[in-house]
């Protein structure tokens, strides 16, 4: 899998790319000691996983996923804990704190190669018709996707929203996004991934985005970088 380190200390990069050279299947592809430097390498590159440093002169480590315009796993390495709640509603994958813990590093490693061997082809990939399996506790549910107007990030849990129901599934957004067909089920910021055949109103926003109202009345921001996406995807 391909890496990308983003921090602007020289010796943390090459602390954690030491401790990454421990892992065959992790390949380093470029450091970044810039917030700016990183949005270019990531969107070019389209790394699997970023380790991501949270303070940094000029934007910092939120800065960076807010402009990017790939979504790759993020996990975020810090000295500083108390951004730990931030860092996974922005749906991180982890959270390392330095000095970086071999044992951290691996558990860490590990989550990412779950989430990979989700992947599915795009011709596998479940649209409107297809049928899904929920269940929140001692609740199930068969869903039929078409009736899912939205998925909403929270923190290592995904809520869907159907009929008057939104339970919780333990999975990421990121790892939700590869089953679904694109076409349909749009990803329109880091916290949600809506139905477009559910758009109900659409207008410009702030900075260049779009807000979108569902026909079950969610409101859902559409970040400048997406709504350039969708523009382009949908337009004649």
């Amino acid at each position: 899998m391909k890496a990308v380190i983003v921090d602007d200390e020289r010796l943390a990069r090459q602390e954690l790319k030491n401790l990454l050279s421990a892992f065959s299947d992790v390949e380093v592809v470029a450091e970044c000691d810039s917030a700016d430097d990183a949005i270019i390498e990531v969107d070019r590159l389209k790394p699997d996983v970023v380790f991501l440093d949270i303070h940094m002169p000029g934007k910092d480590g939120f800065g960076v996923l807010e402009e990017l315009d790939y979504t790759p796993h993020v996990i975020f390495v810090t000295a500083y804990d108390e951004y730990a709640i931030k860092a996974f509603e922005v749906n991180a994958l982890d959270y390392l704190l330095k000095p970086i813990q071999p044992e951290r590093l691996k558990e860490a490693v590990g989550k990412i190669k779950v989430e990979r061997e989700d992947f599915v082809n795009d011709s596998d990939k479940l649209g409107l018709n297809d049928q899904v399996f929920v269940k929140d506790g001692e609740k199930c549910w068969f869903v039929k996707l078409a009736n899912v107007p939205l998925f909403e990030s929270e923190g290592n849990y995904v809520r869907v929203y159907f009929d008057s129901n939104k339970p919780l599934i333990l999975k990421s957004l990121n790892n939700l996004a590869v089953k679904l067909n694109e076409d349909v089920f749009f990803r329109a910021n880091r916290k949600h991934i809506i139905n477009l055949e559910w758009i109900d109103t659409i207008e410009s926003w702030f900075n260049g985005g779009l807000m979108v109202k569902l026909k079950n009345g969610k409101q859902v921001e559409i970040s400048r970088r997406q709504a350039s996406k969708l523009k382009e995807m949908k337009s004649l």
